[in-house]
């Protein structure tokens, strides 16, 4: 507990009545205040690891217990992250403001929609063999609407706030301008989940087509960003070490896009007509297949940053976690249309990026453990611990 004097005048120095205070400022938790809400995608990253498992077309012994115990995992993550990020804004508002209009930092608010998300839809695919199928759910209806408002909400205040307050300049888009874009594309994919529970009928179609129409906005929105990113690239040279992990955070909103449709088109024979069903089904092989090339493209130009960064000192830092969730997406994606197409080499490109889908994982989460009990991971930017944030 750090106490800081504050000094405060009332009234005009001239005046007979002019007076200066100390008072002390209490600081509490300072742990926390630098807890951004970067952090959920270490709850993003562990999610999508049971529910990337589950997803595959291949029976592994032992896998699905494996997945279960990462979907606990991803819970206690989220919970816990939570309640770090709720001490934040209680004791450290200043940094957390400071967040919201750092346009560096803001984009990031994305990310709590989609740990919501994918924890939810974890919940319902792996965690319902232990809670059972009624309470998991309830726990994802829950999770889907609270991680669906924040992150349509999100996918609006950011850009917002990033044309009349944030005005980044010429040549600085990030791929992390993409996190609240790609936020109702999970939305998208996680509601396939539910509409099988839906009754029959207004409601079952209602919500096929709302998941298809975030599928839309995600879509088009992430075609108007992804050009400024590649934009910034070619003309502006690789992106600082530290950030450059962030390339593979374009693979999000190709891979999640894919699983949303073929997801999508999983269900939708029991929510609309026999025509646009049929349509549904073709529409998730046609618009995968391109979409999945790209992905392995872009994904072959971002490792290859990687590498070369690397090689210039790249060290650990939270952007490690883009290895995770993104490469997740990518998994359920060419699963998908594995179930869909039948094609065996789609299987086992699944089964590829799983394998390193769970190495990233591993990497991300040791390293995050190790800065956390040190301190690095937590400390105030600008000290030394903070600018390397090296565990090793």
């Amino acid at each position: 507990m750090a106490i800081f004097p504050q000094t405060r005048t009332a009234g005009p120095l001239l005046h007979r009545d002019s007076w200066t205070e100390t008072r002390p400022v209490v600081r509490r938790l300072p742990s926390l205040r630098h807890i951004g809400p970067n952090w959920y995608a270490s709850v993003m990253g562990t999610a999508i690891v049971a529910s990337a498992g589950a997803a595959l077309p291949v029976d592994v012994p032992g896998l699905r217990g494996a997945c279960t115990v990462v979907w606990a995992l991803s819970a206690l993550l989220l919970a816990a992250v939570l309640a770090a990020r709720a001490g934040h804004w209680l004791h450290h508002r200043d940094q957390a403001r400071a967040h919201l209009l750092d346009p560096a930092v803001a984009p990031f608010y994305g990310c709590l929609s989609m740990a919501l998300l994918a924890v939810g839809g974890a919940t319902l695919t792996v965690g319902a063999d232990v809670v059972g199928v009624r309470a998991a759910l309830a726990v994802d209806v829950v999770l889907f609407v609270a991680g669906t408002v924040i992150g349509v909400v999100a996918a609006v205040v950011v850009p917002y706030l990033m044309v009349v307050r944030h005005r980044p300049a010429p040549g600085t888009a990030s791929p992390v301008w993409l996190l609240p874009l790609v936020a109702p594309m999970v939305s998208a994919s996680q509601g396939a989940l539910l509409v099988p529970h839906v009754a029959a009928g207004q409601g079952r179609e209602a919500q096929l087509l709302a998941c298809y129409a975030m599928f839309g906005l995600s879509l088009l929105a992430t075609l108007v960003v992804l050009p400024l990113v590649f934009s910034r690239l070619v003309h502006h040279g690789p992106l600082p070490l530290v950030l450059t992990p962030t390339l593979f955070l374009v693979l999000g909103p190709l891979g999640q896009s894919t699983t949303a449709v073929n997801q999508l088109a999983d269900v939708a024979p029991g929510a609309v007509a026999g025509p646009y069903a049929s349509a549904f089904g073709a529409f998730a092989v046609l618009y995968g297949v391109p979409v999945m090339g790209f992905a392995l493209l872009w994904l072959a130009l971002a490792a290859a940053m990687v590498v070369r960064a690397t090689r210039d000192g790249m060290g650990f830092a939270m952007t490690w976690w883009a290895f995770t969730f993104p490469v997740g997406t990518c998994v359920t994606g060419a699963a998908g249309l594995a179930r869909h197409t039948g094609l065996d080499a789609l299987t086992w490109l699944a089964v590829a990026l799983y394998v390193f889908l769970v190495a990233a994982w591993l990497a991300a989460g040791t390293r995050t453990v190790r800065g956390v009990v040190s301190g690095a991971l937590t400390a105030a930017p600008g000290r030394p611990a903070a600018v390397t944030a090296r565990t090793r």
